[in-house]
């Protein structure tokens, strides 16, 4: 092989190959995204209820708290982050869901024997608009069992979140199940 400063053309070709050749996997490339684009719809809607009010009840194991806080948009990152890691736009699951129109309902549910946590997404629609979106979340195996639920309902004049609810009930085996769910009012937007 030809010498270049040192270097033979041989290693340079292999190494701009090699950077060329590199995939990030993280990244989806889809052109059009395959399934409702949950993670996208509750970053767009965060932003909108920056600084609002929100009445929160929670209630675990029957033992019930309720606050008044205002969320900055980092809280309501944390407090929806079920609704962003259930996103299933991922090329793992490309052909793992059903998806059915109905009047104003879109759903995409897992098909029985495809593996997901994400068993279902359901969005309903008033006016062209999202007026709620549903997800179930389930993982189960013989000493291990969880199941989420979550809501979030949209005010129809507004367009903003306007309650929302998340429940998780999880079971080790050997031990009591445990029961966990968060209930959200939002106040109006100043």
């Amino acid at each position: 092989m030809k010498q270049i400063k040192g270097f033979s053309f041989g290693i340079l070709f292999l190494a701009i190959f090699g950077l060329f050749s590199c995939v990030d996997e993280s990244v989806n490339t889809f052109e059009k995204l395959p399934y409702f684009d949950l993670k996208g719809f509750i970053e767009m809607k965060i932003q909108e209820i920056d600084s609002v009010k929100v009445i929160k009840v929670s209630r675990i194991q029957g033992k019930e708290n309720k606050v008044e806080s205002t969320f900055s948009t980092k809280d309501w990152e944390e407090e929806f982050s079920v609704f962003t890691e259930a996103d299933i736009n991922k090329t793992s699951l490309i052909k793992s869901y059903d998806t059915k129109v109905d009047k104003a309902t879109l759903t995409h549910e897992l098909f029985p024997n495809s593996k997901g946590k994400v068993k279902y997404i359901k969005v309903t629609y008033f006016e062209d608009k999202v007026s709620s979106v549903s997800i179930k979340i389930a993982e189960d195996n013989m000493f291990y069992s969880s199941t989420t639920l979550g809501e979030i309902y949209m005010n129809n004049s507004t367009k903003l979140i306007d309650h929302y609810s998340i429940e998780t009930t999880q079971k080790i085996w050997f031990m009591d199940a445990n029961n966990m769910r968060i209930q959200g009012v939002l106040g109006p937007k100043k």
